[in-house]
């Protein structure tokens, strides 16, 4: 495996001596000292291109580690954080696990009204066909399963199937279900939920990939990670995620470029 110095760090997040140093002793980074040198593992980078981004935008230190502290022991004992992705809201951090939004301080889920479809315009009201009622009861469906999701999983995965059996091409309810499947172990029906899309999607290619990575497949996932890219070069943990796997294959070209093509997205200054 490929180590990395602390010049490395500065290049690519622009990590600050004083964040570096505060994670490290909070357990979070972990060091390695050879030949008088001291090195870091990509699970290091991992978590540094985190803190680096939640720290640049204000979030005190103190608060990042309790984040990080909380998602620990949170995540399963065979998971890690490359499937979350953790953002500034404010003064809170949000976690985003697919499409769904939550706390990382309270759990709580998050509404994510910035996303929200514009109000259409009015047009004079009209019988509805057939169609557009069964359309229509597949959104109340698919509402009623994002609002299942955080008291009732299995009840949301059920509402997300009855939204798909009346619309068999509502993307967000396959991305949302199949990430469900995917938390709950359900690798193989992820999967095909997953697989039945057939417009191109960055984020259900990188759920894909995520997913792929879980169940070993790692190979697999780098070339789906790579079909998420192609759709969303802006995807920058997508790049990361693939920058982690080349570099287990020891494809340091493959590795150096991807790691690039995350700081260019993700270019900030650290205080």
């Amino acid at each position: 495996m490929h180590e990395y110095s602390a010049q490395d760090l500065k290049k690519l997040f622009n990590v600050s001596e004083s964040l570096l140093r505060s994670l490290v002793k909070a357990g979070h980074v972990n060091p390695l000292a050879a030949n008088g040198k001291t090195h870091y593992s990509f699970q290091d980078l991992l978590l540094l291109k985190t803190a680096a981004a939640l720290r640049a935008a204000k979030i005190p230190a103190r608060k990042i580690d309790g984040a990080l502290k909380k998602l620990r022991k949170t995540l399963p004992d065979n998971a890690s954080l490359n499937a979350l992705t953790l953002s500034p809201a404010g003064r809170a951090i949000t976690v985003r696990t697919g499409s769904s939004l939550w706390d990382a301080d309270t759990g709580q889920y998050v509404l994510a009204l910035e996303s929200a479809p514009k109000a259409p315009s009015v047009q004079p009201l009209k019988p509805l066909e057939a169609s557009e009622r069964s359309l229509d009861l597949a959104q109340e469906h698919f509402e009623r399963g994002l609002g299942l999701e955080e008291q009732d999983p299995p009840g949301a995965r059920a509402a997300y199937s009855q939204c798909l059996a009346l619309d068999a091409e509502h993307t967000d309810a396959k991305i949302n279900l199949g990430r469900l499947l995917h938390l709950a172990g359900e690798f193989d029906k992820a999967e095909k939920i997953y697989r039945a899309e057939k417009q191109p999607n960055p984020l259900l290619s990188f759920n894909l990939a995520v997913l792929l990575e879980d169940a070993g497949r790692e190979q697999e996932a780098i070339a789906v990670y790579r079909e998420a890219v192609a759709l969303d070069p802006e995807l920058a943990d997508a790049h990361f995620n693939l920058a982690r796997l080349y570099e287990k294959f020891g494809r340091a070209q493959d590795t150096l470029r991807s790691l690039l093509a995350y700081r260019r997205l993700t270019s900030v200054e650290i205080d």
